[in-house]
């Protein structure tokens, strides 16, 4: 899996999210090119604003067993996959606006580097090791960047 907090895999994702233009279409799934990248900064919102509720002990409980070793591990997400609610993007989104947030948390993200999130709790995993954190915002990106062709 690719280093997110090296400057070379930031260049190139930031390079990649550079490609989309309003138009991009993706290759599955239903949302649109401005739902992708706002769904894409949710990632980053857990993590840097409180504009998401947390979850209860029993639903964080659940959400580790059965979904963090599937968004932590190195194993790409399969096409369609399910996402939290709190990912689903149901409004329509400006794409400038979305594309500077997402380019501008990927670099706040690279700048604090991998010793910040080294055993850093998530908003729903409980405590990741930095190369937890790392997949999980990689291959995230990877996958979305993938569904429209960047």
């Amino acid at each position: 899996m690719k280093n997110i907090f090296t400057p070379e895999v930031t260049t190139e994702v930031i390079a990649r999210i550079n490609t989309l233009s309003p138009e991009s279409k993706a290759g599955w799934g239903k949302m649109s090119i401005n739902q992708m990248l706002a769904h894409c900064n949710v990632a980053y919102e857990l993590v840097y604003e409180d504009k998401h509720p947390k979850p209860n002990v029993l639903m964080k409980f659940i959400i580790k067993l059965v979904a963090k070793d599937l968004v932590v591990n190195e194993k790409p997400y399969k096409k369609g996959a399910m996402t939290s609610p709190a990912f689903l993007i149901k409004d329509e989104r400006n794409f400038e606006k979305e594309k500077i947030r997402l380019i501008d948390h990927i670099i706040k993200t690279q700048q604090l580097g991998e010793s910040y999130f080294d055993n850093k709790e998530s908003h729903s995993f409980g405590v990741l090791t930095k190369g937890e954190w790392n997949n999980m915002f990689y291959k995230h990106l990877d996958h979305h960047l993938n569904q429209f062709g960047a």
